[in-house]
């Protein structure tokens, strides 16, 4: 399917299949995409205003100078993602998703929605996830560092390595015992 139209409102897009395609200048508003893939794509220009993918595969997307705002990710695989290419981000949702291998480093993404995924070898260096919610996530070989994760929610979450001298972490929720991994940066012995 080629995207003939400048925006679009309230539509919805079922089991598209792209690869390699640039998608320049476009507007999608309240629209959903379900059972759809796009490997290797370049969004650029474009705008995602509270609009829904669901079971849909990003892979190696390059989003160029886009805005989204409200974007949620609902059983989807969104791989590979350098998220820093955006030219806004604001209340992005991942559930249920694998993110894996994607960049959010340096971005401002107070109040994000990671929940049950599989976030695999992801960069939050320097990223503000102040108030975020990552509850029942699997953060393995994820870097967090200079992170603020100032009230942000890990309950349940796991496998990730999360050093207390070089993130900020001000009534950061975690669980047992998933949150003994703190305890691994301190210079201490335990017995």
């Amino acid at each position: 399917m080629n995207f003939t139209e400048k925006s679009y409102y309230l539509e919805k897009f079922e089991h598209l299949a792209m690869a390699d395609v640039v998608i320049r200048s476009k507007s999608y508003e309240e629209c959903e995409f379900i059972g759809s893939s796009f490997i290797g794509c370049t969004f650029e220009k474009s705008k995602f205003l509270n609009c829904k993918f669901v079971e849909c595969v990003l892979s190696a997307v390059v989003p160029l100078d886009c805005r989204f705002n409200g974007v949620r990710f609902i059983n989807s695989k969104v791989i590979g993602v350098d998220w820093t290419k955006a030219e806004k981000i604001r209340d992005l949702e991942f559930y249920q998703s694998q993110i894996n291998y994607s960049s959010f480093r340096l971005l401002a993404l107070p109040k994000i929605r990671i929940l049950k995924c599989e976030s695999r070898e992801v960069d939050f260096t320097e990223t503000d996830l102040s108030h975020g919610d990552f509850k029942g996530t699997d953060f393995e070989k994820s870097r967090f560092f200079k992170t603020n994760l100032a009230h942000a929610d890990f309950k349940g979450a796991k496998n990730y390595y999360i050093d207390a001298r070089v993130n900020t972490l001000k009534q950061t929720k975690f669980s047992l015992p998933e949150a003994l991994s703190l305890l691994s940066g301190l210079d201490i012995i335990l017995d």
